[in-house]
């Protein structure tokens, strides 16, 4: 009898506990929205933060910089062959 307290019990939480949603963070865009609320999650499909802002009013949100967007490398200027002529 305990034993099936026990696990009606346990059955229970599981059930009430509901599902999770897992955070991701779109890669394709450098700005997200964090929505807030029972269920808050992360909108990322903004191009700048001034878009997100402007979307985000009146609503329980913030905008945030995107942690996984990847930012592109400053490429170095490359060194030319020709020889280096001093003027004199």
């Amino acid at each position: 009898m305990r034993r099936a307290r026990l696990a009606l019990a346990a059955i229970g939480l599981l059930l009430a506990g509901g599902s999770a949603r897992a955070q991701t963070y779109d890669p394709s865009y450098p700005v997200c929205m964090q929505i807030y609320g029972p269920v808050g999650y992360f909108d990322c499909r903004y191009g700048s933060l001034e878009q997100c802002r402007y979307l985000a009013v009146g609503r329980s949100a913030s905008c945030v910089v995107n942690p996984y967007f990847p930012l592109k490398k400053p490429t170095r200027p490359r060194r030319s062959s020709a020889p280096h002529r001093s003027g004199s």
